[in-house]
């Protein structure tokens, strides 16, 4: 059994920052991808950063402006969102993936107002 708690959401203005925060319980392995996505009020969900031994991806909308990262010693993923736009407001989730599961928080909501 895998659990997700995210946490660092908020309301913030445009161009400020926020650090996201997700903690994983269970049984985790570093080499498994771990990740956020995000979905707009409206929308479907989407993409925002995965990170894999090291490995990082992100999405064409964030990148220059979000950093993932992972410390594998507390199971916990992080992701740094900095010159942040009202097109970034969402429900922030973590993903943790292993062979046949896919596992999800209960999501963040974050805000930027213009």
């Amino acid at each position: 059994q895998v659990q997700l708690v995210e946490s660092g959401g908020g309301l913030v203005q445009a161009g400020g920052s926020l650090r996201l925060s997700c903690a994983a319980s269970g049984t985790i392995f570093s080499m498994n991808p771990m990740g956020w996505y995000r979905q707009p009020s409206g929308k479907q969900r989407e993409l925002v950063a995965t990170i894999t031994s090291g490995r990082t991806n992100y999405a064409d909308s964030v990148k220059g402006r979000f950093t993932i990262s992972r410390d594998n010693a507390k199971n916990t993923v992080y992701l740094q969102m900095n010159s942040l736009k009202p097109e970034d407001t969402a429900v922030y989730y973590c993903n943790y993936q292993r062979i046949g599961n896919n596992y999800w928080g209960q999501g963040t909501q974050v805000t930027v107002s213009s």
